[in-house]
C-alpha cells in the first residue's frame, strides 16, 4: 500500500510542477480533464517504474539456490506465497499456515562444514503485525521441528547455520518421518555430493493432517498447519557449476512423496520415489520451470531407479 501512496504522490507532482491545471480555468476546459490526466500518467509512470517492481523476486533471479526456476509467483506482497530471498535458499512462506510452501537450494561442496546446531529462532524478518511460529509451539505437540533446508546443508558459518534454524524453515514432521527416510535421504544427497556432484533441491510440505506420536493432528498451537506429506526433487549434476548447460536428457532426477506419519521410520527412502509430475500434481506447483519445456516434461515423467 505505501508503494501505491507513494506512485499516487508522484503522480501529483508531476501534474503540479508541469502547472496543467492552468490549463482548466476556461468555462469548457473540464473536458480536457481526461486528456491531461492521461498525459500526467504517461509522465510520471517511467519515472515511478521501480517503485513496481517487486525486489525480491527480481533479486532471487540472479540467486544460484532458484536455479530450477521459481515453483510458485511468489511475492514479497501475497501474505499465503510469501518470497524470502537469501544467500543460503530461496523459500515461499505461508502465513496463514505458518510453514513455508516450499524451499529450494543449491548443494555443493562449499556449502558443508562442521558448525554445531543453533537453537531455533523465530523469523524476525517477516512483516511485524504476523503472527510468528515460536520454538515452544512445538513442545509436546507430537511432532519435530523439522527442517526443510537441512541444518548439515548449511553449516560452514554461522550465517548459513542461523538461517536455517529460523521457524520460517521449519514445519510440523512426525519423528518417524524426519528422523527415518527423510533424514536417510538428506544424508545420501549430501553423499553424493561428497563424491563431486551438484544437486539443485526443491522441497516443501503437501496436504493437510499428520500423525504423530500423539495422534493426527492438523494444527499444532492452533496456527501452525500440519502436513500430509512432504515432498523433495533433487537434480544431480555431474559437473559442478555447469548450471542448466549441465542439464540433459541422462540427468539424474530424484523425486519422493513421503506420508507425515508414524510407523515409517525403518523404511528406506527408495521406496518412496515417485515422478516429479506426481509432486506437481499434488502441490499445483511448476517444478523444473527454467528448463527448455521438453526436457523439462521428459525428467519430470518417470521415476527414479538408479
Amino acid at each position: 500500500m505505501s508503494q501505491f501512496l507513494r506512485l499516487v504522490q508522484m503522480l501529483w507532482q508531476q501534474v503540479s510542477q508541469r502547472q496543467v491545471w492552468r490549463s482548466l480555468r476556461g468555462a469548457r476546459s473540464w473536458r480536457l480533464i481526461p486528456f491531461l490526466v492521461g498525459v500526467a500518467i504517461a509522465i510520471a509512470l517511467p519515472a515511478c517504474s521501480s517503485l513496481l517492481v517487486d525486489r525480491a523476486v527480481s533479486e532471487s533471479q540472479t540467486n544460484p539456490n532458484l536455479l530450477m526456476g521459481m515453483p510458485t509467483e511468489a511475492t514479497s506482497f501475497n501474505a499465503n506465497d510469501y518470497l524470502i530471498n537469501r544467500p543460503q535458499y530461496v523459500l515461499s512462506y505461508n502465513q496463514s499456515k505458518a510453514i513455508p510452501n516450499w524451499a529450494s537450494w543449491q548443494l555443493n561442496r562449499d556449502w558443508l562444514g562442521d558448525r554445531p546446531r543453533l537453537p531455533f529462532e523465530p523469523d524476525s524478518s517477516l512483516p511485524p503485525d504476523w503472527p510468528k511460529a515460536m520454538p515452544n509451539d512445538y513442545t509436546n505437540s507430537g511432532f519435530d521441528r523439522g527442517h526443510v533446508v537441512p541444518a548439515a546443508d548449511r553449516n560452514r558459518t554461522e550465517a548459513d547455520s542461523k538461517a536455517v534454524f529460523l521457524m520460517t524453515n521449519i514445519l510440523p514432521q512426525t519423528p518417524d518421518n524426519n528422523r527415518g527416510p527423510w533424514e536417510s535421504l538428506e544424508s545420501y544427497c549430501r553423499d553424493l555430493v561428497s563424491r563431486g556432484k551438484e544437486l539443485y533441491i526443491i522441497a516443501g510440505p503437501a496436504g493437510e493432517g499428520g500423525s504423530g506420536e500423539r495422534g493426527k493432528k492438523v494444527a499444532i498451537a492452533q496456527k501452525i498447519s500440519v502436513p500430509a506429506y512432504t515432498w523433495k526433487v533433487i537434480v544431480v549434476l555431474d559437473q559442478p557449476g555447469s548450471g542448466l548447460d549441465g542439464i540433459t536428457d541422462q540427468t539424474r532426477v530424484i523425486a519422493v512423496i513421503m506420508p507425515n506419519k508414524q510407523g515409517i521410520k525403518d523404511r528406506n527412502w527408495r521406496e518412496f520415489r515417485t515422478s516429479v509430475d506426481e509432486v506437481e500434481e499434488i502441490t499445483g506447483y511448476n517444478l523444473l520451470s527454467n528448463l527448455p519445456e521438453n526436457l523439462q516434461n521428459f525428467l519430470e515423467a518417470e521415476a527414479d531407479n538408479r
